[in-house]
């Protein structure tokens, strides 16, 4: 796949600030410490300080005695994500989970919004309403999702790796991981290497994390979330070491 067909987004001040303080621990850094991680990612003082006031207007940021600390919302985020990128899997003994949206009268945005959490949590929809994946990761349902679905158990009737190709386009995924893979290990500079690493982070979310005997030969999902590991311990090793105070 060439470079230009892969989700490399222009990196934005923001995502530099946010993925490095994002690796310090605690997710604090002094405006020296800022500017001097910040800059062999391209973002210069006057660049800096500007995303910094929007961030720290919009609730991204905190202001602290000594810096600036991330938001209580954005680490929770973090977290979500981190859970999706290395998500918690368990035996497979063939069963499937099925969630049957029931609520009726729902405005166009609340649709969307269902969908949207129903794609996150690695469900895949068989007909509308109708939402199922083999029941092999180990993430209870948010309860509150039964306000507006019911839950099944199902095994089904017909092949399940027929079912799973169906559901998910489980050889373009694998394509574009090992482009991934490849445009990573080519990819030069701190900027050029956020950048392809985003862009992981972003096809991992739609890794539908099947069990083994439903994937293509060579599936590659593990190898692309070995790299981004790695990756996290490079990006943590530009942040300054830092002691939480009691």
């Amino acid at each position: 796949m060439p470079t230009n067909e892969l989700d490399l987004r222009p990196l934005s001040a923001r995502s530099v600030v946010l993925s490095l303080l994002l690796g310090a621990h605690p997710p604090e850094l002094s405006g020296k410490d800022l500017a001097r991680v910040v800059a062999p990612f391209g973002v210069g003082g006057s660049t800096l300080r500007a995303a910094l006031s929007r961030m720290t207007a919009a609730g991204d940021l905190r202001r602290t005695a000594t810096g600036y600390r991330i938001g209580d919302r954005l680490l929770a985020r973090r977290r979500r994500q981190d859970d999706a990128v290395r998500p918690r899997t368990r035996a497979w003994d063939g069963d499937w989970e099925m969630v049957v949206v029931t609520a009726t009268g729902r405005g166009p945005a609340e649709r969307v919004e269902l969908r949207t959490r129903l794609a996150a949590l690695r469900l895949a929809e068989r007909r509308e309403g109708v939402w199922l994946r083999p029941a092999n990761l180990s993430r209870p349902l948010p309860d509150d999702l039964d306000l507006v679905a019911e839950r099944y158990t199902v095994r089904p009737a017909r092949p399940t790796a027929e079912l799973a190709a169906d559901l998910w386009p489980l050889d373009g995924w694998a394509g574009t991981a090992r482009a991934l893979l490849d445009h990573v290990t080519r990819a030069e500079g701190p900027a050029d290497r956020l950048t392809a690493f985003a862009a992981v982070v972003r096809h991992l979310l739609a890794d539908p994390v099947l069990p083994e005997a439903l994937l293509p030969a060579e599936w590659p999902g593990a190898r692309l979330r070995a790299a981004y590991a790695d990756y996290r311990g490079e990006l943590a090793a530009r942040v300054p070491a830092r002691v939480e105070s009691p």
